[in-house]
């Protein structure tokens, strides 16, 4: 029996569909990710800094939304950067301090996490990571090629990363040698080769989904910055506070800070140069034709520290609040975030909002389709972003811990924040609380005024905190767990 032909316009007609869900496969959005090192909440123009000028970060804010309460997984890098990989806070997530390893290293994510890297790439996105890791080395279950990342490129070891003019980078597990700085010679300035990478892959994947991962290591000290940037700064921020490093002998280029005789114009210079690479990625995406179908976040991963000769009080850093890296204090966790979507976030917008690292994991997810084989700790803020406040859910309480400096732990529940300090330490343990509507500068402790707030505060961290045999935390609530 012969089959009748199929009508011409019902082959158009298919023709039509099969393009158009090729079309929405492919609209799945691109994600860049620029993650600053040790950026405070008011190092940026757009937030409020008036010695120098961001004007191509402004303008993804410009472009996008402002968050203006935005909190950073941790008050230190690995933990915050876990923090964001896992969408767990630091009570749950498996990395909770910068614990090194030999020869080098931070202490690895085991096997086992489920990162946002992983998760897209069941979307089909290419993933890949430039910058500083310090999740695990090379090899190990924490190795970034094994937790996701299909190409890693920068420093491995958070230590390392210190350093502006290393002896090598990692690109997977390959060392390159950096031959141009070796001895004292400073001929490679690593930032630069990094960004040069990232750029690379942008435009190896630009056919289809990409999850670029840019954690640079700017501004971070040792303070050094390239000359052309210097000389824009030099002599602008009189009287400078020469810092006397590590120049030579133990420690040299291997965590130990370098000499800066201009550290203040090192910093705004270095600033600067993170700002001229994000232009250079937002005009690299529009150049391949991109840019509409990219989402750029930018932040970083705590407040603005004192190292290297930084001095976070003459730039107002912190932008008024309490605080700085290492604190549990406003300044040390309240870091920019800023959200660029092209017709899809209302252009010039900001919000009142309060996310925090553990929700972006949510947040990628329900934009994408992914799935989250595992609990997270996010919420994610997708009805923000486009607009629909009324329809966004809010975080219970926010939790934090810190395990240097006698051991801390902070949450926020409402306009209530509650900071305890001394819990790895032998002697008194103290609890404050602040309420940060009336007091955002946390400088009136009511926690004599209001003892069944604190009540309430300490059972929360209680429930908030989860034993780890490797970052042990000796609290009241460890020892009953």
């Amino acid at each position: 029996m012969i089959k009748p032909a199929i009508p011409l316009t019902i082959c158009t007609s298919l023709a039509v569909i099969s393009c158009s869900q090729a079309g929405k496969e492919k609209a799945a959005p691109n994600i860049v990710f620029i993650l600053a090192d040790d950026l405070g909440y008011g190092d940026l123009s757009c937030y409020g800094q008036q010695k120098f000028q961001t004007p191509n970060i402004d303008r993804l804010a410009q472009q996008g939304m402002l968050f203006r309460n935005h909190y950073a997984g941790c008050t230190v890098s690995a933990p915050s950067r876990s923090s964001l990989m896992t969408g767990l806070h630091t009570g749950h997530t498996p990395i909770r301090g910068n614990k090194e390893i030999h020869p080098e290293g931070q202490w690895p994510l085991p096997s086992e996490s489920f990162t946002i890297a992983e998760m897209l790439k069941t979307k089909g996105y290419a993933t890949g990571a430039f910058g500083k890791w310090g999740l695990g080395f090379i090899d190990t279950e924490g190795d970034p090629n094994a937790q996701g990342f299909d190409e890693f490129f920068g420093f491995n070891c958070q230590r390392l990363a210190h350093n502006y003019y290393p002896y090598y980078l990692w690109h997977n597990n390959e060392k390159i040698l950096l031959e141009e700085n070796n001895g004292k010679a400073k001929g490679i300035y690593s930032p630069d080769v990094i960004h040069e990478a990232a750029i690379k892959f942008i435009e190896e994947n630009s056919k289809k989904p990409f999850f670029l991962f840019y954690p640079t290591i700017l501004p971070h000290a040792e303070l050094f910055a390239k000359e052309e940037y210097m000389q824009a700064f030099r002599g602008k921020f009189n009287p400078e506070r020469s810092y006397e490093g590590t120049d030579e002998g133990p420690g040299y280029k291997q965590g130990a800070y370098g000499s800066q005789p201009e550290p203040r114009a090192a910093f705004a210079a270095m600033v600067t140069q993170l700002d001229d690479y994000v232009r250079d990625i937002v005009t690299r995406l529009e150049e391949l034709g991109l840019e509409k179908n990219t989402i750029i976040i930018f932040s970083s991963d705590n407040g603005p520290h004192l190292e290297g000769g930084a001095d976070p009080d003459y730039f107002n850093s912190n932008g008024g609040l309490r605080g700085y890296k290492r604190d549990l204090y406003e300044g040390g966790i309240r870091t920019p975030f800023i959200v660029k979507w092209p017709e899809r976030i209302k252009t010039g917008s900001s919000t009142d909002h309060i996310p925090a690292f553990c929700d972006i994991m949510q947040t990628l997810a329900e934009i994408t389709g992914a799935e989250i084989p595992c609990e997270t700790d996010g919420i994610s803020f997708l009805s923000t972003l486009t607009g629909n406040a009324s329809e966004q859910k809010q975080h219970d309480y926010l939790y934090w811990e810190f395990h240097e400096e006698g051991g801390k732990a902070a949450v926020l529940k409402g306009d209530w924040k509650a900071i305890k300090t001394g819990i790895n330490s032998t002697g008194e343990k103290k609890i404050e609380l602040y309420n940060l509507r009336n007091d955002p500068g946390e400088n009136n402790n009511l926690a004599d005024s209001f003892p069944e707030i604190i009540t309430d505060m300490e059972t929360i961290m209680e429930e908030a905190h989860m034993s780890s045999e490797i970052f042990p935390f000796v609290s009241e609530s460890a020892e009953k767990k």
